[in-house]
């Protein structure tokens, strides 16, 4: 099974590679993001929010395991063994963004040579803080604080859970993490009903986020930022994007974080880094070639694993 899973692997990979997320086919983080919505609008009012979201979301994750751990059994009690590693390269496919996620970072930085208002507007698709108010500067650092966490968020930690629990583990995942990019959220609406969604996030990215940042400065050549990220990337809000923005921040040296504004409130970040130099188009493609980097690296090393189990 463990071979069959590298065939998927590196099948699923390939396509996200070739297409990236398809714009006209259905997508299971849409799914998911509607089940997570559905969920909220019902039960996020009234008393005991943190309970009612604790439960909806260990329901949810669970849920996602045990339908995708079915799926696959069926598949394998009924059909011929290569549609169960259709099945799976197709969920892997799903699950990795890497090739979309630079797209639209290419995209936020051509959109800018436009004007600001198409940059803000492009950053707007990425990232969950309002633009509408940023300056050009702030898009372009918003553009590579997104890739450098979802280096973490979309690649690196898809692929360590498909390696530690296989395909549901990886499907769950992504479950985790778009409860954390829809609730996970400490302003007035989300802070009870989505805490304990952000925590399972928190969880769930500890190690992979670290690895992220190790395989980053790796790639660039440049171990002795280890230091560095370490430093910077605990002083980040978040227990977790600090270290692969640390990282990036050390790679290009400039500087990343400050207030920002979520939903109409401002949340104050700590800066990470101290150049706090004009980003270009140069910054861009150096820390597109670090993303990938990365990434190949990371599936060589769980291709790899799954190669000795």
């Amino acid at each position: 099974m463990m071979n069959n899973l590298i065939f998927s692997l590196g099948m699923g990979w390939a396509t996200d590679l070739l297409i990236g997320d398809p714009e006209k086919l259905p997508h299971p983080v849409v799914w998911f993001g509607k089940m997570i919505s559905f969920a909220e609008h019902r039960l996020n009012h009234g008393a005991r929010r943190k309970a009612k979201g604790a439960l909806t979301a260990v329901s949810l994750i669970l849920f996602v395991f045990a339908v995708t751990w079915l799926l696959r059994k069926a598949l394998l009690c009924t059909l011929p063994i290569w549609a169960t590693v259709v099945f799976d390269a197709i969920c892997i496919f799903y699950c990795l963004a890497g090739t979309t996620l630079i797209k639209e970072v290419l995209h936020v930085f051509q959109a800018l040579e436009q004007s600001l208002d198409e940059g803000r507007k492009a950053v707007g698709r990425i990232v969950g803080r309002d633009t509408a108010q940023l300056s050009d500067q702030e898009v372009r650092k918003a553009a590579l604080e997104t890739l450098a966490e979802n280096l973490s968020d979309g690649v690196i930690a898809p692929l360590f859970w498909l390696a530690l629990l296989g395909v549901p583990g990886m499907l769950a995942y992504k479950m985790v993490n778009t409860l954390d990019s829809m609730i996970g959220y400490r302003t007035e609406r989300y802070k009870d009903f989505g805490c304990i969604a952000a925590h399972i996030d928190d969880v769930a990215n500890y190690l992979p986020a670290r690895l992220t940042a190790f395989m980053m400065i790796l790639v660039a050549g440049r171990p002795g930022l280890a230091g560095f990220v370490w430093r910077n990337g605990r002083r980040h809000a978040s227990p977790n994007s600090g270290y692969p923005e640390a990282a990036l921040a050390g790679i290009l040296n400039c500087r990343f974080g400050g207030p920002h504004y979520y939903f109409g409130e401002i949340f104050d970040k700590p800066f990470i880094g101290e150049n706090d130099r004009a980003l270009t188009f140069s910054d861009a493609r150096r820390a597109i070639w670090i993303n990938r980097g990365a990434e190949v690296l990371m599936v060589s090393l769980v291709t790899l694993l799954l190669c000795l189990l």
